[in-house]
């Protein structure tokens, strides 16, 4: 037996959610399974949002992406913030769950297959210095550390700074979401000649109205980047 089958004898795999014995590590139960929204079929190319109909290689976009100007070129998402897979985010994010941030970032790698070019930074949305201290861990930088080992491409985690807090955007509307994150962003200059020129994948771990990702995309193309894709763990969807 080696090391591995004797671990799994001492601590046998337990589900990321509820913690219902499963076959392998870093896995969902069935139950947890059938209650997480997966993003699966035809989506938008611009935010990653289901769409209804069937799977389509020409590009389809939702009817926000066709309404608000999106300042990145394409977007993906591997979850629908709804259920369990709410759950997982909180866990991430506000709950100390450091060890979510591997499965979650598998899961967005495969989601972002469509997007990916070769060659690509990838770069999380940061914290502000003060939030970074509270949380001590950015959840978008764990999750932009595995997509690049998933994927094998180069990750610069501190290509983007937060220069201002911006407080959360919870309860705002659409145009206060992105009048609160107007220039919130900046390349720091020592990572510019990181950025210049390059094919760029933005992460984070939720998008709502695509306000931060937009600011983040403005900074990085205003330090010279060719262009800029986006990719979160959880989409924000309406209902209908």
């Amino acid at each position: 037996m080696g090391l591995q089958g004797a671990l799994h004898l001492i601590y046998p795999p337990q589900c990321l959610s509820c913690a219902a014995p499963v076959q392998s590590d870093f896995g969902l139960c069935a139950d947890c399974w059938r209650e997480t929204p997966f993003i699966a079929g035809l989506v938008c190319d611009g935010c990653g949002t289901p769409l209804p109909g069937p799977d389509s290689e020409e590009r389809a976009l939702c009817d926000d992406c066709m309404t608000v100007a999106r300042p990145w070129d394409r977007g993906r998402a591997a979850l629908i913030y709804d259920g369990n897979a709410r759950n997982l985010v909180l866990a991430l994010k506000h709950g100390d769950r450091m060890d979510l941030a591997r499965p979650a970032s598998d899961w967005m790698a495969r989601s972002a297959q469509p997007i990916l070019r070769p060659g690509m930074l990838v770069v999380p949305v940061p914290l502000h210095w003060m939030r970074l201290f509270r949380r001590r861990y950015n959840q978008a930088a764990l999750l932009s550390r595995g997509i690049a080992r998933a994927t094998g491409l180069e990750h610069c985690p501190d290509a983007l700074t937060r220069r201002r807090p911006t407080g959360t955007q919870d309860g705002k509307g659409r145009e206060a979401r992105f009048a609160n994150l107007l220039d919130a962003f900046v390349v720091p200059k020592a990572r510019v000649m990181r950025v210049r020129d390059r094919d760029i994948l933005l992460v984070d771990d939720v998008m709502t109205s695509g306000a931060t990702f937009a600011a983040a995309t403005e900074a990085l193309l205003a330090a010279g980047a060719r262009s800029v894709s986006v990719l979160a763990l959880a989409r924000v969807a309406k209902d209908g």
